[in-house]
């Protein structure tokens, strides 16, 4: 990581020698602005007021631990007092490609002319009046005197009251470096007089590189799934990542593998987080109970289960918005491509209610008696309660049903909305009663049968059967089961080519999963009782449900820009136009497309009532 000029390496007689052992957070500082990572905008802010000789009397640096704030402050006290031998360099320079006269001494801290000061320890209106006793002598040596103070929001009240006149018109010869965490406990009076500096976190894939070439440096193979694990856990400070890269290779004695990092850091297997977010948005609380269990009987910790598993919700969510997110190298392969899978999949409103659940529940958790018993019912929880509707889009369903025992939401799952027993909303239906289902003309040809019904038990002992009459049924079944990834690939991934009742032959969208057509016969016959078959087909099949609800919204909105009153309100503020369209009445069962098609989405309409 160092250049040409950077201080000689006591380490270099390794193991055998007698230099003490250094770690690699003090072995690879930045000497240099060369050298530092990940704070571009800082280093061209300072070179370009060292070039044009508009240099600041103070500085302020701030950011996270270990992101680089005293390292930078030592990197500026060399650059201001940068000197050659020879004489060559006349003034402060960014430019160091070689040790000058000042550099061994001040990036060791001794140089007499530097001084740092830790205000953790020297809190106190004393402290600050030796600097202020001192100031008024000019450099021993050096070109500049620097007073580096790290942690400077700990001074006290009165500290800061008597450093404000030295440092709003100290001497040429004085330069001060402030760095802190804490930027909000520092006062306004003294940020009002620094020019300050935001050091940012460290992206993680700048990390990664970062981290492979010291690896490569001290000839410690490294696999990069590792890399990225200990550049997330870092959270972008550097110091960080260096510590956990030397903590990992002290606990691997070899080749540092994925899997002995996660062991290290008590981290579960990321394969197996996704195992378990995919059981949960089928619905299949035993896999999620079994992959939950054996995760912990070797070892992993609930809470640090449940943080993976929101931590993986959060990536979903944006590749979900961002799709270039997948492409980030610090998220190992198996994690970029099934994130994609499950973003085409599942809806916002399942995501977001799962991160809500998931950061309350981890709370629970950790004030819980008995975690391990306590995830458990967290994760009963974003099975059953994920996909329900929204309060507003309860109500609106409510309305449109009139108040009645069965409601069928955006999912296609019956629920119960008696306000006698609201924990039942909670459960798969599995009464045999027959589910309602809307009579609107369905994309596919014809109408869709009224009902959906589960006929009575076979006096024999047969198992029910439930008869399915039309793929959105079909759809509005999968949605009632709970299982998202089903419906969703039913719902835009295939298109439907020919339905009978125990039969379905579907044409796949290019960037259909191939091995989801193998499990629906068995989910079917799981479901209904009866025997299926699921063909694909090369014919080109009729429009996917998604796209026929996408072409209705858009119809929608033409409609509405085509009303006069519309065209007037557009025509009055330039450049506006029709974001959403939203019926304010409730709207007919004939008409509610998305309820037919099981969407997401709430239903939508085209009248005369739109609200745009």
């Amino acid at each position: 990581m160092t250049d040409a000029g950077a201080p000689p390496n006591p380490d270099s007689a390794g193991p055998a020698g007698n230099a003490p052992y250094r770690v690699l957070a003090r072995k690879y500082r930045p000497s240099s602005f060369d050298d530092l990572i990940g704070q571009e905008a800082v280093v061209r802010t300072v070179s370009n007021a060292f070039e044009t000789g508009r240099i600041p009397q103070a500085w302020i640096l701030t950011g996270v631990r270990g992101v680089g704030k005293t390292t930078t402050a030592r990197i500026l006290a060399r650059a201001l007092n940068y000197e050659m031998p020879d004489g060559s360099v006349q003034g402060p320079t960014i430019h160091m490609p070689t040790l000058g006269v000042h550099c061994q001494a001040i990036m060791e801290s001794r140089h007499m002319d530097v001084l740092e000061m830790d205000a953790a320890s020297h809190t106190g209106v004393d402290d600050v009046r030796q600097i202020n006793d001192s100031v008024r002598y000019a450099p021993a040596s050096a070109r500049y005197k620097v007073y580096i103070i790290d942690e400077v929001h700990m001074l006290s009240t009165a500290a800061f009251n008597a450093f404000l006149k030295t440092l709003e018109e100290p001497p040429e010869h004085a330069k001060f470096v402030f760095a802190t965490t804490e930027i909000r406990k520092v006062p306004v009076t003294v940020l009002s007089r620094c020019q300050r500096f935001d050091l940012r976190r460290v992206e993680a894939d700048v990390l990664m590189k970062h981290l492979a070439n010291i690896a490569a440096k001290e000839s410690v193979e490294i696999e990069p799934e590792a890399l990225g694990i200990i550049a997330r856990a870092a959270e972008g400070s550097v110091r960080d990542s260096l510590s956990l890269l030397d903590q990992a290779i002290a606990h691997a004695a070899g080749q540092v593998k994925a899997d002995a990092v996660r062991q290290m850091l008590g981290l579960a297997d990321r394969t197996r987080v996704i195992d378990l977010f995919d059981s949960l948005a089928r619905g299949d609380i035993a896999a999620a109970f079994k992959e939950f269990r054996d995760q912990y009987d070797v070892g992993a910790d609930p809470i640090v289960v449940l943080s993976d598993l929101a931590e993986f919700v959060n990536f979903v969510t944006r590749v979900k918005i961002v799709p270039a997110t997948a492409d980030n190298v610090a998220y190992g392969e198996t994690e970029r491509v099934r994130a994609k899978d499950f973003a085409s999949k599942i809806s916002m409103r399942v995501l977001s209610r799962m991160w809500q659940m998931l950061l309350k529940g981890i709370t629970e958790v950790q004030a819980a008696t008995r975690p391990a018993a306590a995830a458990e019912m967290v994760l009963v929880r974003i099975a059953y309660v994920a996909d329900l509707p929204t309060p507003d889009e309860a109500i609106r369903m409510l309305e449109q049903n009139g108040g009645g025992s069965q409601v069928v939401n955006g999912g296609g799952a019956a629920r119960s909305s008696a306000p006698a027993a609201p924990m039942a909303s909670a459960a798969p239906v599995a009464s045999a009663a027959p589910v309602r289902m809307p009579t609107a003309p369905t994309a596919f040809g014809g109408a869709a049968r009224p009902q959906m019904a589960a006929p009575a038990p076979d006096p024999q002992g047969a198992a029910p059967q439930l008869r399915i009459t039309s793929f959105t049924q079909l759809v509005a079944l999968a949605g009632q089961k709970r299982d998202l990834m089903t419906k969703g690939a039913l719902e835009g991934d295939m298109r439907l080519v020919r339905f009978e009742e125990g039969r379905l032959e579907v044409a796949l969208e290019p960037n259909a999963s191939k091995t989801m057509i193998s499990e629906l016969a068995k989910k079917f016959e799981l479901w209904t009782g009866r025997r299926w078959t699921v063909i694909v087909s090369n014919e080109q099949g009729q429009p996917t449900l998604r796209s026929v609800n996408q072409a209705a919204k858009q119809e929608h909105a033409r409609t509405a820009e085509a009303d006069p009153r519309v065209q007037e309100v557009l025509s009055r503020f330039p450049g506006a136009k029709v974001v959403e369209v939203r019926r304010l009445a409730p709207e007919a069962p004939e008409s509610n497309i998305n309820a037919d098609y099981g969407s997401d989405d709430p239903p939508e309409g085209s009248d005369g009532d739109d609200d745009l």
